[in-house]
């Protein structure tokens, strides 16, 4: 399983987060990835976590005032990146065009979809991987594998039927090690989450829940 741990603009201190989550994966052998904002990313990469973008724009260089360009987050550090989250959404074409900046710079994909018909559509633009987030049970407390787990069952077939490459990934509301194998025991060779460490307490200790079935 990959955890990819998305910082969001959460108040919490990126480096603790990182530095804990790249422990947690040395001890473990867990892949764990942390997406902090776009000016951290360096910060964090120096703490030799695997380090995310939360976006790239759908541009090349030239007059793009405000863009995130994929070559400048991967100078930085990066080596992935989200796309298309529910919280920052973006039309098909752009989907396509950011997927495009981002292999120019060499950076994996992940991009979400709110349903499994969501999925299937963004599967067929040839993402490295794809993540199912149901808008309602983001931040929640209740992990979408609990609430509906059908909705995980039917992504993994909706991006298996366009292509079996693409990895499919659970996210809205994880935030336990329960969570994670019943995503994974769903079909779902990763999970997305944010609040569950991001907003913890003690990140290393959530991290470690996260991890302690896998």
């Amino acid at each position: 399983m990959f955890i990819l741990v998305n910082l969001k603009a959460y108040p919490c201190d990126p480096v603790e987060v990182a530095e804990a989550a790249r422990d947690v994966a040395e001890e473990s052998g867990v892949r764990i990835a942390v997406s902090p904002q776009a000016a951290h990313i360096e910060r964090v990469a120096e703490t030799g976590v695997e380090t995310w973008a939360q976006h790239v724009s759908p541009n090349d260089h030239g007059s793009y005032t405000g863009s995130t360009l994929a070559e400048a987050v991967a100078d930085a550090g990066a080596e992935g990146t989200l796309l298309n989250h529910s919280e920052n959404r973006l039309k098909l074409a752009d989907i396509d065009a950011s997927l495009d900046a981002a292999e120019r710079a060499g950076l994996e994909t992940c991009v979400c979809g709110n349903n499994p018909e969501q999925i299937g559509a963004v599967a067929a633009l040839g993402p490295d991987s794809v993540a199912v987030e149901p808008p309602e049970l983001i931040g929640g407390d209740v992990s979408v594998s609990t609430a509906d787990p059908d909705i995980v069952v039917d992504a993994v077939d909706a991006a298996g039927a366009v292509d079996e490459s693409v990895d499919v990934y659970c996210g809205a509301g994880v935030s336990t090690g329960d969570d994670v194998l019943a995503a994974q025991d769903l079909g779902a060779t990763g999970i997305l989450l944010a609040s569950g460490v991001a907003k913890a307490a003690d990140p290393r200790a959530a991290l470690k829940d996260l991890v302690a079935g896998l």
